[in-house]
């Protein structure tokens, strides 16, 4: 045993069964001789038995493959191949994938097969591929069938279990891309079918499930990463092309850097010359040019007001790369881009954008929905394509439309300085193609979901106040509503920007009324807040909102400073009437149902509060963390609430004055 033994160099593999023979060996047949292997036990012997047959097995098909004469053989050879597979002890990953490796080395160098020999293969090996991800270049071999005959059986009755396999298991389609594209490629070959998208529909239904939830996490995930591939196909080329493309930068700024662009790619820049442009310019300042860009797969069209050029002119040596919504706004000082793909590419977007809307009709995947597309992660490209942005309308809707915060929650952006889908579909923004009715239906989730905080005011304000203003005149609630929160928090400082919002809220018979309760409230406000009143105060148990909001409203409480509601019944909504106490320091919310949407809104009225008693109250997390705002606390007690070790962690931080914590009986104890 000097020199090793190749696979292919053994004749005979024999289990040694005569009488009186060594215990557990096996009888290799080699040419000059035979070799005895012995193993510890009748397990490893049995082992090393079936695993030394199935390596000699697998050489001689590889042997036989790599040949292939006539193809009536191959196709038996293979069918034995895969019995052989099937029915092998051996319990390891390789006993299935290296047959599925043999075939797809036979179908990449044989590539001159006719459309019958492919489908035969393909049903051949169909058994191999119920609990193997088939691969690589079998799935190109796949999407390749895919796309030359989508209404082929094998795509339904072959492929169909494969796709199931791959979105119900695949954990990463970064490291296996190729299966991404093979499932992108037969859910278009379902598209192609007579029945089109509703075939599509009852696949995805298939891969939910019947029940109300569907049992395999992975699904949705893989989904839309297929998807999400799947647009960004679409605008591929033009994407690719951007160094000769104009920027979102040079939109903005009239394509002044035009000649800085790489020459020769197969995007070109068409353009006039300068002079040329003056000259029409002296002409006429309100006559249109446009920009041209053009490829085999993309048309797009960017056209430019000459008065709205001369405006931009002084932010052209400005090095900074303009914000994503900003170069795309809808404005008279801001260039309009409208895309065409070819027939092909807008057959697949249509197909895509359908699923997208067909995840988000299922109320268990839309948190994740959202979720998934709240930092949007789709090309500008694609936001720039009117198409594209009404058609994903549908999904933003549903967003906006369900009452978990969790999914509407997305619709604001990932972060601080970065656009998310509120700020795109807002009047203004590129995709906005109504007269706000979305943008009011958003804020209206948004506002009745914790999000009545002056943080969300001050940015509709320094954003939005225009549209807000523009359709609080045609009567929207929502919009009134607002206006009537920037007043009442003193949200608008500029006087006259005060006198149109009031103009405005009396144009309308609804906002006429709810002004009149604003001043009303204005009133009881200075007289709850006039100094004078208790220090000290204490409700009753088992008192309620309603009790608290009476008991306000009888007089003056300019002085109160210690606020006892412990072992009452009043929940987030005396919050409204707890952030008007200018003098109060000390809060005891002990064993009440306060929860979360109150604490965020106490946090950002009540900064001086010092003293807080959370102890058995429901809140999280989530609103525990809003409590970082709150610079003066000295003491607080979180004891039997949802509080974790992190988010102490993250408040012990955070507030520098705090001297007295009580976490018993939570996850931080």
């Amino acid at each position: 045993m000097e020199n090793s033994i190749s696979y292919s160099a053994i004749e005979d593999v024999q289990l040694l069964s005569w009488e009186n023979a060594p215990k557990y060996c096996l009888q290799l047949t080699i040419p000059g001789g035979t070799v005895l292997l012995q193993a510890a036990n009748s397990y490893l012997r049995d082992q090393w038995f079936h695993s030394l047959q199935w390596k000699k097995k697998i050489y001689k098909y590889k042997k036989v493959l790599s040949n292939p004469s006539r193809w009536e053989v191959v196709l038996k050879e293979i069918r034995t191949l895969v019995d052989m597979a099937l029915n092998s002890p051996l319990q390891d990953d390789s006993i299935h994938q290296a047959p599925l490796e043999i075939v797809s080395k036979l179908l990449s160098e044989n590539t001159n097969l006719t459309t019958q020999d492919h489908e035969s293969i393909i049903v051949a090996i169909a058994p191999l591929l119920e609990n193997n991800h088939p691969p690589p270049d079998l799935c190109e071999f796949f999407c390749k069938h895919c796309r030359e005959r989508p209404r082929s059986m094998v795509v339904i009755e072959v492929f169909t279990p494969v796709v199931q396999r791959i979105l119900k298991h695949n954990m990463d389609f970064g490291k296996c891309p190729r299966l991404r594209l093979f499932t992108q490629e037969y859910i278009l070959a379902l598209n192609e079918l007579n029945a089109g998208m509703e075939v599509v529909k009852k696949f995805i239904h298939s891969m939910h499930g019947p029940t109300g939830q569907c049992p395999h996490p992975r699904v949705l995930p893989n989904l839309v990463a297929v998807c999400l591939a799947a647009i960004y196909s679409c605008y591929e080329e033009f994407i690719n092309s951007r160094d000769n493309s104009p920027s979102l930068k040079e939109i903005r700024n009239g394509c002044q850097q035009q000649c800085d662009r790489k020459p020769n790619l197969p995007l070109r820049l068409l353009h006039t010359s300068p002079d040329l442009v003056s000259q029409e310019a002296t002409l006429s300042e309100s006559r249109l040019k446009s920009v041209i860009v053009t490829s085999n797969e993309i048309h797009v069209e960017v056209e430019r007001n000459n008065t709205a050029n001369q405006k931009m002119t002084a932010n052209v040596g400005n090095d900074s790369e303009p914000n994503l919504i900003d170069c795309l706004m809808v404005s008279p000082t801001c260039s309009t881009m409208s895309i065409e793909l070819s027939a092909q590419a807008d057959r697949i977007l249509g197909c895509y954008v359908e699923i997208l809307k067909m995840l988000s009709d299922y109320d268990d995947w839309r948190p994740a929905l959202a979720s998934l597309l709240q930092p949007i992660p789709f090309p500008k490209e694609a936001l720039a394509h009117e198409k594209f942005t009404k058609e994903l309308k549908y999904v933003i809707q549903r967003f906006a439309e369900d009452p978990r915060q969790e999914v509407h929650s997305c619709l604001l952006s990932v972060r601080a300085g970065k656009d998310g889908w509120f700020q795109l579909y807002s009047p203004g923004g590129v995709a906005c193609d109504d007269d706000g009715e979305l943008f009011a239906s958003m804020v209206h989730i948004l506002m009745g979901s914790c999000y009545k905080t002056k943080k969300f005011l001050l940015s509709l304000a320094e954003n939005k106040l225009g549209p807000c203003m523009l359709l609080a005149l045609r009567g929207n609630q929502t919009m009134v509503e607002i206006l009537c929160l920037m007043l009442e928090y003193n949200i608008i400082d500029n006087n006259d920007t005060q006198l149109q919002i009031i103009s405005t809220l009396e144009s309308t018979d609804v906002g006429k009324r709810m002004y009149e309760q604003l001043c009303d409230r204005q009133r009881e406000l200075k007289e709850l807040q006039r100094k004078g009143g208790p220090t000290r105060l204490t409700l009753p148990s088992k008192s309620t909102d309603a009790d608290l909001a009476r008991l306000l409203s009888s007089g003056s409480f300019g002085n109160l400073e210690n606020l006892s509601l412990a072992f009452t019944n009043v929940t987030s909504a005396c919050a409204e009437h707890l952030i008007k106490l200018p003098s109060l320091k000390q809060l005891n919310l002990w064993s009440t149902q306060f929860g979360d949407a109150g604490l965020r809104l106490l946090s950002e009225h009540l900064t001086m509060l010092q003293v807080l008693n959370l102890c058995e109250t429901p809140v999280t997390d989530a609103g525990l963390l809003a409590l970082s705002s709150m610079k003066s606390l000295c003491s607080l007690n979180m004891n039997s609430t949802k509080l974790s070790a992190d988010t102490y962690e993250d408040l012990k931080a955070k507030l520098p004055n705090l001297k007295e914590v009580d976490v018993r009986y939570t996850e931080a104890w």
